[in-house]
């Protein structure tokens, strides 16, 4: 009996897979590509259009899962069927060597291996099943070359510095609070519960032990790394074993060294007994494997001179002055600038231009400003301009407020940066309005107020420079496509002094309408669970303001959604507080 025919569809389908997770292989793992990104991208989008024009061909192991599947409400529990433990940190040399003499007290021969230091790691026994969300990470093998039948790899999630700096200066332009460090990017990116914007942090993965493997035999670290790698996992950079612990000290000397030289942050190095038989011999403690140890760096702190302050106006008004400083060298990349928050920041330093400084970057990624080193007697420090630097208006300082404002609100700089929120991906979502653009129309006064975004015509844009006839016509959709948001996203984007996300989102389901917000009394908006005085008054304030209302007319007449997406909130404890 001959074989059915083949779907020809359906082979292609496996034939455009296989060469996307190869090239795909080739350039997060092995960091040689044989193609271009944009040739890349175009095998991938192929593939994504076939799968979702025949969705019975569906596979959890394709490639186009890495852009992230449905949004879920909580993540399950995961039970870890090896603990998961901590490391016993030092921070000397010596330190080392004692670990090494009580090693020795055991293992005669003990040989090392040196490392840089897919679920959440929870209590050590039980953590969260983020499945959906590793999976978009491309350096992870979504299928296995060798078929084992049970494998367990515990790895750190990081987020490169590239995408940690795209990420800030993405949550800086829309007004949000940034993350402080890759670190908690990284785990808060994990974490979240739509695996689409995960997918948009560009995080990566390195595999750093083995826990648990059937079918395969290992008898010492570095041959599980060697495994690990020809699965197709990322495993840590240059692992090598060593018998003499000054080897070891050498490595860790030369680790710091380069540590600006690797894609992501790191503040310490890893030292294992290579051997598992001899692993076992030793034990652990209560707290800590006696069998391996973490090594923490000291944070790297450089001096400069201070050549000036930079003012800068956000879009709420606030003045943020920035240090510029003679550039120095800290964790690998050359810094220059550094944010110096507020007045009360600068005069508790008593810092002023000339002086001598001590800077350090916080978390490994962000510079800041430690301490004076040298001042000027003669200088006092640096205080910041009485008119804004923008539009000219005199600031001014509220009461009990650390920032200094510019009250015009139509300070050109003020207006930027709306603009930019109001367009952001939290907010609006208006896709194809960027920051370049938003400058771009702010610049030829096409834009003055977010209601004239809803103006604009495909005509006007096709006047501007590098528009074509498809990025106008995208725009011009992308702005009628978000008419239709829901009124958290309306909020947020508006810019309510002190309203965040999940503010607005408390705002919108408990009014259930701009109208009603609009007016709603301080009284009624500080009963919210988890609004005080301060943020209510503000709120209230923002909509007495007759401009503010003046707007929010014109966005009703252009059509915009005003009301809240109704959820279901009947039930027994409807209506209660706990």
């Amino acid at each position: 009996m001959s074989d059915s025919p083949k779907d020809p569809v359906l082979e292609q389908i496996l034939s455009l897979r296989a060469q996307v997770e190869y090239h795909s292989n080739r350039y997060y793992n092995l960091d040689d590509p044989e193609i271009s990104d944009f040739e890349y991208d175009k095998l991938f989008h192929q593939l994504l259009d076939l799968e979702e024009q025949n969705p019975q061909y569906y596979s959890p192991t394709s490639p186009t899962v890495r852009v992230g599947g449905s949004a879920s409400n909580t993540f399950a529990p995961v039970e870890h069927k090896v603990q998961m433990g901590s490391l016993q940190d030092i921070f000397s040399f010596e330190e080392l060597r004692d670990f090494d003499r009580r090693v020795r007290e055991t293992v005669p021969d003990p040989s090392y291996v040196v490392e840089t230091v897919g679920s959440t790691r929870g209590n050590g026994f039980t953590g969260e099943d983020v499945t959906e969300n590793i999976r978009t990470i491309r350096s992870v093998p979504l299928q296995l070359p060798d078929k084992l039948p049970l494998l367990e790899v515990r790895g750190e999630v990081y987020m490169p510095v590239k995408s940690f700096e795209r990420v800030v200066e993405a949550q800086e332009l829309a007004g949000e609070q940034p993350f402080k460090n890759p670190r908690n990017a990284a785990a808060g990116s994990l974490r979240q519960k739509n695996p689409k914007i995960t997918a948009k942090r560009g995080l990566d993965i390195f595999v750093f032990n083995i826990q648990q493997v059937e079918g395969k035999t290992l008898s010492t670290h570095s041959d599980s790394l060697d495994f690990i790698k020809s699965l197709g996992f990322k495993v840590i950079p240059e692992y090598k074993a060593y018998d003499d612990i000054e080897e070891v000290i050498r490595d860790i000397e030369k680790i710091g060294e380069n540590r600006g030289d690797y894609p992501f942050g790191i503040d310490g190095a890893v030292v294992k007994v290579n051997d598992f038989a001899h692993r076992e011999q030793l034990g652990s403690t209560a707290k800590f494997p006696r069998w391996a140890i973490a090594y923490k760096y000291p944070p790297e702190e450089k001096e400069t001179t201070l050549l000036e302050v930079e003012v800068q106006v956000g879009r709420t008004g606030a003045v943020t002055p920035t240090a510029v400083f003679e550039p120095i060298t800290l964790a690998g990349t050359t810094v220059s600038r550094a944010v110096l928050h507020n007045q009360d920041f600068i005069d508790q330093m008593g810092l002023s231009v000339g002086d001598k400084i001590l800077v350090r970057k916080a978390g490994e990624i962000i510079p800041e400003v430690l301490s004076v080193v040298w001042h000027d007697p003669e200088k006092a420090p640096y205080q910041l301009p009485e008119h804004c630097p923008s539009c000219g208006a005199k600031l001014v300082r509220e009461e009990g407020e650390a920032a200094v404002r510019c009250p015009n609100v139509s300070c050109p700089a003020q207006l930027v940066r709306s603009i930019i929120h109001f367009c952001s991906r939290n907010a609006m979502d208006i896709d194809g309005m960027g920051e370049v653009v938003c400058q771009l129309l702010v610049d030829r006064e096409l834009v003055r107020t977010p209601a004239d975004i809803y103006r604009l015509t495909q005509e006007q844009l096709l006047a501007l420079p590098g528009f074509a006839k498809r990025k106008a016509e995208k725009i011009v959709e992308a702005i009628e496509k978000s008419k239709g948001n829901d009124l958290a996203k309306l909020l947020f984007g508006l810019g309510l002094p002190g309203i965040g996300e999940k503010a607005a989102k408390l705002l919108a389901g408990r009014f259930g309408s701009l109208a009603a917000v609009e007016a709603a009394g301080w009284e009624e908006i500080a009963a919210i669970d988890g609004f005080g005085e301060i943020m209510a008054k503000d709120v209230e304030g923002y909509f007495r303001e007759e401009h503010n209302r003046d707007l929010c007319r014109e966005l009703v007449e252009l059509g915009l959604n005003t009301t809240a997406a109704q959820t279901e909130t009947t039930g027994e404890f409807t209506g209660l507080t706990f």
